[in-house]
């Protein structure tokens, strides 16, 4: 699929078929994600691949009661690494491992796209109660929850700010 379509066909899908993702698919997914840009290529992030039925209805309540998420057959969690960013120290630690995992979430979220299935980025969530349901270390900081499926709805496109609002130019 072309980039920009991919673009564009990118919507947040709440509602998902019972069907599997297949296991070819969720590895090119992750492959996309492991090749995100990182901050000195430190790649500052972890990646948890959730499809126990029990570990996502948890992940569902612990995005305060977001159960769209257990309906989806598999869930990604990013989340940060500090100790991989330590030379960058605090800024490291506390941003770019941040961005690190952001950045790897949307080209897991833009590939899953381009192999026809439907992602919803979940921000809203207690990190500890996910932290503990993936098995996480302490430091790891829970920063994106991907539900990852075939989409059960069809949500139409929202509109975008106007680019003369949003870029600011200096020529």
């Amino acid at each position: 699929m072309e980039f920009f379509n991919v673009i564009g066909l990118r919507r947040s899908v709440r509602a998902f078929r019972s069907t599997p993702v297949a296991a070819e698919m969720l590895e090119k997914i992750l492959q996309a994600a492991n090749a995100a840009p990182s901050a000195g290529n430190l790649q500052a992030y972890e990646i948890y691949a959730v499809s126990n039925g029990g570990a996502l209805t948890a992940l569902g309540r612990a995005a305060y009661d977001q159960i769209f998420v257990a309906t989806a057959p598999l869930a990604l969690v990013f989340c940060t690494h500090p100790a991989r960013a330590m030379r960058y120290g605090k800024r490291g630690e506390q941003l770019y491992t941040i961005q690190d995992a952001t950045i790897a979430c949307t080209f897991a979220m833009l590939a899953a796209t381009a192999l026809g299935l439907a992602t919803v980025w979940v921000g809203s969530f207690d990190a500890d109660k996910v932290r503990h349901i993936i098995g996480a270390p302490v430091d790891f900081n829970p920063v994106a929850i991907l539900p990852v499926g075939y989409a059960a709805e069809k949500p139409v496109s929202t509109d975008r700010r106007a680019l003369d609002d949003l870029v600011h130019r200096m020529e």
